[in-house]
């Protein structure tokens, strides 16, 4: 922030740091073996009068010094060049904190350099205890360097007490300053007996050859046997949360994981091979080989040490963007572009707003991605999200991110890079408006004069999301609809008919009409379709259903009935691909794909290859729905409390995050909450609260019941919502909903405009499944259905929601509204029957 940035591009996201670093500490380290070696081998040579040997020393320390003291030296030159341009402000810290050890660590390397060159120049001239000297000194310097070093690196892992008492000893020796040192070491020892066998195969007399061969192998496996050790004391000293960064939740360490793992064994045998069972057998290609298996295996190492860092250039202490970690809340509250010292656009205005995402993204994001490169590039990433999608992974990094670092700067900074990183950077997806073809729906005639019947349909549901798992392959919709029926017989007591009556329904689809019998149940008729009707290729989220009733093979009445379904789910916001089709509508199977991807990276499953098979997944098999009878798999989260609970963590906390997955944006091709509710300005949070409310009281439950991952969601979600977690209720998805008498106490016109935290007691108290106070008529038939109440308001059409009251009273309130008791009552009522206040005079007036 403080300093002007490098770009590097295809060579960023540490590539150049990796190349420069890896190649420098797989020398160095050879450096501090490779003294030992030196030392060892001639006293072997000595103890055995062997001149052969002793010649073999010779040749190798010209080797040893030239690989080290050159390509070694220009490699930690490289190292400190390229650090001092990347990370400016951490090596300015470190060097301030252990400036003494650095300067310790250069007398050192100093006195290794004199010392390697008297070893070398002395052969032959110095009597072998006095040369042996001169090896031991270079030994015990370059140790002594690896000792000083070591404490710096891994100061940067785990700073440990330094962070509170700012003592140079507490930073020098962490909590894991020991077990690297051993680690090191051994692994030091290792690579000596690898660069060996560099030499040692060139050895052209035969006995000897396969003697030091044999020798070189002997210094793998001790030292491999002891490396293995000091990792898990490495492990088990590195703090919780980085060992949960490390080996869980930073996923670029698993094949790095995996390499180190599977290295072992394989250097073992190899050193086993050379050692005991065949050193003749060892040439050239073989020895190389070994070397690249152990730059491999040290860089492995080195790949997981450096990403358990993150989010952090020094843990716990400096971010990865340089931004001191007591210095971001100031940065977030007044802007990076206003703190930041090499930026040309300190304000963000309408002309200016792709400049500033560029200097935000290279301030934020280059430090750690590459553009193109091999490493850790950002452009696939990019491409993935929408604006708004991209916005809530940059809102949420940290705490549902922990890899990456809070973002640092404010709202507005957010949305103007999401916006350049996905329209600037790279062409990601982006939504266009759906054009919407209205259509004007004649109601069903009907003669309040004659008509001796009239009869109300509703759904149990106003608007059915719809994953369409023939086209898309992942099934994770709602349960299809349940039609609901009744018939009145008008007068002036009138009566619900369910005998000697038969009511029959037909919607039309595209693939042709869907016919049935409804069945009676209570008051009413019912009939639960099977699945949920393909809806129209022409985008509208709506169905026609016609209802009729007939009585001694004549229809006697008949009405038609909206079944809203959409199919606008917002999963490609994040996880990318199109829209099936166009129109901003469908499922794609590239989305789903890449959301069973993540799955089974996070969940350890095999949904992915289920789905490559052809194969529908379907999300209610282990996470259980009430809605739809499914059990699910004991132990894990019903599917309301993972969607919403895993989704909550990661999603931008505002009103509208709702949208992100359900139809719910004006520009969609489904639209705005379409009911008396939308159109009086109240959003889905104003009955089921912010997303992370929502969530909240889903996971509640399902901690009560000590289900896997509740406690934990719970706690990445205890300051997103706007209602303190501790007061919010838990409750069960679909048996227990926003009651509406929380707002409209005694029926009476609305005193609050939230009923979020007002659970009713159980399914069979819904709105769905109330009745009149009589106990007769359903609400729902008055009413319409929650999310689609009467008054309706769709975009495609101001009929489609209203047919009914259109129907029998030529106007869009609920049934019988405004004294229109007529409806099904044929003289003037002065009592209010069915609930207080039926008589009063609607109040949202539609014109």
């Amino acid at each position: 922030m403080n300093y002007p940035v490098w770009q590097l591009d295809a060579f960023g996201g540490g590539l150049l740091i990796a190349i420069i670093a890896i190649i420098h500490v797989y020398i160095s380290h050879f450096a501090v073996g490779g003294g030992l070696f030196l030392v060892l081998t001639e006293m072997k040579g000595l103890r055995e009068g062997s001149s052969e040997i002793l010649a073999y020393t010779r040749r190798h320390t010209k080797f040893f010094l030239l690989l080290t003291m050159v390509l070694g030296g220009m490699t930690g030159v490289g190292i400190w060049f390229t650090i001092a341009l990347l990370s400016p402000a951490a090596t300015s810290s470190l060097i301030h904190i252990f400036v003494f050890a650095f300067a310790i660590e250069w007398v050192f390397f100093l006195a290794e350099i004199v010392s390697l060159l008297f070893y070398y120049y002395t052969f032959d001239r110095l009597s072998p205890r006095k040369h042996l000297i001169l090896g031991w000194i270079y030994f015990g310097c370059a140790w002594a360097s690896l000792f000083t070093i070591n404490g710096i690196i891994d100061f940067m892992l785990t700073p440990g007490s330094w962070l509170t008492d700012n003592n140079f000893w507490s930073g020098f020796f962490n909590p894991t300053f020991w077990p690297a040192l051993f680690f090191r070491t051994f692994m030091a020892l290792m690579i000596a007996g690898l660069f060996g066998f560099m030499t040692s195969v060139n050895i052209k007399e035969t006995t000897l050859r396969h003697k030091m061969v044999r020798y070189c192998g002997l210094w793998l496996l001790p030292p491999l046997v002891l490396l293995l050790g000091s990792a898990l004391w490495y492990k088990t000293a590195l703090p919780p949360a980085l060992q949960e960064m490390i080996f869980n939740r930073a996923p670029e360490m698993k094949p790095f994981l995996a390499l180190f793992i599977w290295l072992s064994p394989l250097i073992t045998a190899c050193g086993l091979a050379m050692a005991v069972l065949r050193p003749q057998g060892v040439r050239r290609p073989l020895a190389w080989l070994l070397l690249l298996l152990g730059f491999l295996y040290l860089g492995s190492f080195e790949f997981i040490r450096e990403g358990g860092r993150r989010p952090y250039l020094i843990h716990d202490y400096m971010y990865s963007t340089s931004i001191k970690k007591t210095d971001l809340p100031q940065v977030q509250k007044t802007g990076l572009l206003a703190s930041a010292r090499w930026v040309k656009n300190r304000k963000i205005t309408p002309e200016n707003r792709m400049d500033a995402g560029k200097e935000l993204f290279t301030l934020l994001c280059l430090p750690c991605h590459s553009a193109g490169g091999p490493l850790n590039d950002i452009l696939p990433l990019a491409r993935r999200f929408s604006p708004a999608g991209m916005r809530s992974f940059l809102a949420t990094m940290g705490p549902a991110n922990p890899y990456m670092p809070p973002f640092a700067g404010t709202e507005e900074e957010q949305a103007v890079l999401a916006d350049y990183l996905t329209t600037g950077l790279v062409q990601g997806i982006s939504d266009n408006k759906t054009h919407i073809r209205k259509e004007t729906i004649a109601p069903i005639p009907f003669n309040e004069e004659t008509a001796e019947y009239l009869l109300l349909a509703s759904a149990d549901k106003g608007m059915i999301l719809s994953s369409e798992p023939e086209q898309s392959g992942i099934d994770f919709s709602f349960a299809p609809p349940t039609l609901r029926a009744q018939v009145i017989l008008r007068g002036t007591a009138p009566s619900v008919l369910t005998e000697d009556i038969q009511v029959t329904y037909r919607i039309d689809t595209d693939n042709g009409p869907l016919i049935g019998n409804m069945i009676p149940s209570g008051t009413a008729f019912e009939a639960n379709l099977a699945a949920i009707p393909t809806v129209s290729k022409d985008f509208r989220p709506y169905l026609l259903a016609k209802i009729e009733a007939v009585k001694d093979g004549n229809i006697i009445t008949s009405t038609r009935l909206k079944i809203g379904i959409s199919t606008e789910i917002g999963c490609r916001n994040c996880h990318g691909g199109p829209w099936r089709q166009q129109g901003r509508t469908g499922l794609s199977r590239e989305t789903a794909a890449a959301i069973l991807a993540i799955h089974d990276k996070r969940s350890k499953t095999q949904l992915s290859q289920e789905f490559a098979r052809g194969q529908i997944v379907v999300c209610q098999s282990c996470h259980a729905d009430s809605s739809r009878g499914a059990a699910g798999q004991s132990g894990l989260l019903n599917l309301s409390a993972a969607m919403h609970g895993f989704h909550a963590v990661y999603l931008y906390k505002d009103n509208n995050s709702c949208a992100f997955c359900h139809a719910n944006s004006a520009e969609g091709a489904t639209g705005k909450l379409e009911d008396l509710h939308g159109t009086l300005g109240l959003e889905c949070t104003s009955c089921h609260g912010t997303l992370a409310d929502h969530a909240i009281s889903l996971l509640k439950e399902e901690q009560q019941a000590q289900k896997s991952g509740s406690s934990k969601l719970l706690i990445l979600l205890a300051d997103k919502g706007e209602v303190a977690s501790a007061a919010i209720k838990g409750r069960k998805p679909w048996d227990m909903e926003p009651d509406c008498l929380t707002c409209h106490k005694g029926f009476q016109p609305p005193d609050t405009s939230t009923a979020f935290n007002s659970w009713n007691a159980d399914k069979k108290d819904l709105f769905v499944h109330r009745h009149s106070e009589d106990g007769v008529l359903l609400c729902s038939s008055c009413h319409g259905t929650q999310h689609s109440l009467y008054p309706t308001d769709n975009p495609y059409s101001k009929e489609a929601g209203n047919l009914q009251p259109l129907q029998y009273q030529n106007n869009p309130y609920p049934l019988g509204t405004n004294r229109g008791c007529a409806v099904c009552h044929t003289v003037a009522m002065e009592d209010e029957l069915h609930h207080p206040g039926s008589l009063g005079t609607f109040r949202a007036r539609m014109e």
